[in-house]
């Protein structure tokens, strides 16, 4: 045996911390994962996806924009039906995406749905100076959900307005609005840092600066105001200001693991227009063969009882280099 191999098993063992990201390296994000579960990811075909489906995990895919964004609304309606006085049950929905909002509305009027006792939970919004964004602000999710879907619903039909909860800096009265109303489903879409509502990956820094928080940690936050990774900045810019970063909000409200485990069901739908290819396929993979790791906060809903991943089949793109 050499004297460097000696020399080798005589060191005491040191703690090796996990490799920075690549993007932010003061952030922790999908970046910090092994190699290995990156390449395994990017190999999957549109079929080897499907085939992660298992008990608590759905799989499907959608063969047009129309079909994805009507099944989208239905989940609205679906839930919404199922409303009494002594049985109240609603829905938290995203914004982004939003192309399903103006069809829930035009169900809604068609069927002649009365929400008299629905519910519905906006699941994130900005802010800024201390408050939650006002709705006048061009990036407002209040606003969209109101413009895109509840000012559109006839109003023998709306929603009575205490039944309609968007997260306020003063966050008491959100909170309190989970318990005595039936979540029947959570909706999401997916941003680049593989975040659902705005439960970004957090900072490398005090407690986490060589390791994120624990799954069992991060299921415990509730709705709260966090701080936004630099890329879902980067992203809303892209996607909603016209690539104007400097508009875009450093942080946000965003409703919380603890609230997203009272909903009965978690339906995430990606057409291609947020997240990667890439990016649809880790989260897929890391659930369906239940591996949480906080880094990758999408990833924590393995252990959620009743999960399903919405695809539009022509969203899902190709990880093989292409140059443009």
């Amino acid at each position: 045996m050499s004297a460097a191999w000696r020399e080798a098993e005589q060191a005491p063992t040191t703690f090796m911390p996990r490799k920075f990201s690549t993007i932010a390296p003061d952030w922790w994000d999908y970046t910090t994962l092994d190699s290995t579960l990156i390449e395994e990811a990017a190999r999957l075909t549109p079929a080897d996806m499907q085939n992660l489906s298992r008990d608590g995990f759905r799989v499907v895919f959608y063969d047009t924009l129309e079909e994805f964004y009507l099944a989208e609304a239905l989940e609205y309606i679906t839930a919404w039906r199922q409303a009494t006085a002594d049985n109240p049950v609603g829905i938290c929905g995203p914004i982004g995406p939003t192309e399903q909002l103006p069809l829930v509305a035009r169900l809604v009027n068609e069927l002649g749905l009365s929400l008299k006792h629905a519910h519905f939970w906006g699941m994130d919004e900005w802010y800024a100076d201390g408050a939650e964004v006002p709705v006048t602000h061009p990036l407002s999710f209040e606003r969209a959900d109101r413009e895109l879907c509840f000012n559109r619903i006839r109003r023998e039909l709306a929603m009575p307005e205490a039944n309609l909860h968007f997260p306020k800096a003063t966050l008491t009265a959100y909170k309190k609005s989970w318990k005595g109303v039936r979540c029947a489903v959570m909706q999401g879409g997916q941003g680049d840092t593989k975040h659902w509502a705005f439960n970004d990956p957090v900072k490398r820094e005090g407690a986490y600066r060589d390791a994120p928080p624990t799954p069992a940690e991060f299921r415990k936050l509730g709705t709260r105001v966090v701080d936004l990774h630099p890329v879902t900045l980067a992203q809303n810019a892209r996607t909603s200001g016209g690539g104007n970063i400097s508009m875009v909000p450093t942080k946000a409200l965003t409703v919380g693991p603890a609230e997203t485990w009272k909903a009965e069901k978690v339906s995430i739908w990606q057409a291609g227009m947020h997240d990667s290819p890439f990016g649809q396929r880790l989260t897929t993979l890391m659930i369906g063969k239940r591996i949480s790791d906080s880094a990758v906060p999408m990833s924590l809903l393995a252990d959620h009882p009743n999960v399903q991943f919405n695809f539009y089949r022509g969203g899902l793109g190709s990880c093989q280099v292409e140059m443009h």
